[in-house]
């Protein structure tokens, strides 16, 4: 098997395909429930589609590009989950030939052929996290696409050109998932042991990397939203209020690391007995390195929790793990190794059908997905708006209002003793006050005395909590 994805001749391509489909196709076709990032971006994407603004009409801290794929998903038809899953499939995909193309291109192992792209896709499936559409892996796309322009394509250095385009990308994937942009520290790595003059190679990269940000801040000026950028994207992402709010838990998330990680540590090893050859080799090794720094940066950034940090790790594993597939004097372990190794993939991603629950002690992924509340079952397809974290409701439901996560409603609904607080509640009901408020909180009689106009007008229902437009 392994002999056999170390050549380069096309079929080896299809084959691969084949065997991802195989892989993945099965879990996808009994279906993967309804996960929390995927419900944010779908009620996103309804409210864009709506022609509300982001950061504006819609108070959620989902990062620019990541919210207008969303919106334009509401082209193809209403709540498409299903396209949610076919782009998570593609761009998985596209991550994992691009990086093997770089790394047969580039000459990084004297073996060429499709194995790296081989353990990107097995590694990459060990959990149903990557099956579902995140910011993070669409971001993690654009930083992969960037990486080829951060080698040196010649010994004369770097062409300007690929400089700007490689911090053009970086800024891109930014503006998927804002954390991203540490990989700017990975870029400045690959200026110093690339570049002969790395301070202005470095500006470049920089310049780059500010453009894409300079184009949706001159978007988002123009649309009278520029300070909703800063206060619901910017300043709670970068102090870590809201990000991976949508993951599964950390403890969870560090099972599932247990085999990549297992595999990645032996790698390591053995590609320290086995130095590089070439200078250029070496640098690429030590770029790899700091790669796997700057992951373990993104993944506390994200407290361990946000959606898709697997695949973070996934490029310098795969780099590290050409290591075991080498030719050696027992040709039938790397054989039976990565025949271990596919094993242990199916037994992980299918242990509830293979029965192996007791046995693997990993919780489910669909544990954690949307479950609906029976309490609210009799609500359906009305404009609601939940007043606390509990988002179960709009899976069947619409927003209403900007009041989307709880945590950056509180700059409103956690102060209603001021007066701006009461003014702007005031005005988001004014246009079209929702149908129903599920109060979790216990503010609808302080919002019944401060805000009368409005919400006077709601009354209570036989559901505790639910109170409905009068």
């Amino acid at each position: 098997m392994l002999q056999f994805f170390k050549s380069s001749l096309p079929t080896r391509l299809f084959v691969l395909l084949l065997l991802l489909l195989a892989l993945r196709l099965p879990l996808l076709w009994w279906g993967i429930p309804l996960m929390p990032v995927e419900l944010r971006s779908l009620l996103i994407g309804e409210r864009l589609h709506a022609g509300a603004l982001l950061y504006r009409d819609v108070y959620d801290s989902t990062a620019p590009l990541a919210a207008a794929l969303a919106g334009l998903s509401e082209l193809v038809g209403n709540r498409p989950l299903w396209l949610y899953r076919l782009l998570a499939l593609a761009l998985f995909t596209f991550q994992a030939l691009r990086f093997n193309f770089v790394l047969n291109r580039a000459d990084v192992h004297p073996e060429r052929g499709y194995v790296g792209a081989l353990v990107y896709l097995l590694l990459g499936s060990v959990s149903t996290e990557l099956d579902i559409l995140s910011p993070l892996l669409l971001g993690h796309t654009f930083l992969i696409a960037a990486f080829s322009a951060l080698l040196p394509t010649s010994r004369e250095g770097y062409d300007n050109r690929r400089l700007f385009r490689a911090g053009f990308l970086i800024g891109v994937a930014a503006l998927c998932y804002l954390p991203l942009a540490l990989f700017l520290l990975l870029g400045l790595f690959a200026v110093i042991i690339f570049a002969a003059n790395s301070f202005r190679s470095f500006l470049l990269l920089v310049c780059g990397f500010l453009f894409p940000y300079a184009v949706v801040a001159t978007f988002f000026l123009y649309t009278d939203s520029l300070p909703g950028l800063s206060q619901f994207h910017l300043r709670p992402t970068l102090s870590g209020l809201v990000a991976g709010a949508d993951g599964l838990p950390l403890w969870v998330q560090l099972r599932l690391l247990v085999l990549p990680a297992a595999l990645l540590l032996l790698a390591i090893g053995r590609s320290f007995t086995i130095p590089p050859s070439l200078v250029f080799q070496v640098k690429f090794q030590q770029l790899m390195l700091v790669w796997l720094l700057v992951a373990g940066a993104m993944a506390a950034a994200g407290k361990g929790t946000a959606p898709g940090t697997l695949v973070l790790i996934l490029p310098p594993l795969t780099y590290f793990s050409l290591y075991l597939w080498q030719k050696n004097r027992r040709a039938w372990v790397p054989e039976l190794l990565l025949l271990v190794l596919v094993g242990a993939v199916l037994a992980v991603r299918y242990r509830s059908a293979l029965f192996l629950d007791g046995i693997i002690p990993i919780p489910l992924e669909s544990r954690y997905a949307v479950q609906s509340n029976p309490r609210y079952a009799f609500l359906q397809d009305q404009q609601v708006l939940v007043l606390g974290s509990d988002m179960r409701a709009y899976a069947q439901n619409h927003l209403a209002t900007p009041y989307l996560d709880w945590q950056l409603a509180q700059a409103d609904f956690g102060h209603l003793n001021e007066y701006d607080a009461i003014f702007r509640v005031a005005h988001n009901f004014q246009t079209a006050p929702p149908r129903y408020l599920i109060d979790q909180r216990g503010l609808v009689p302080e919002l019944q005395y401060k805000i009368p106009a409005i919400f006077s007008r709601y009354e209570a229902t036989n559901t505790p909590g639910v109170y409905r437009l009068k």
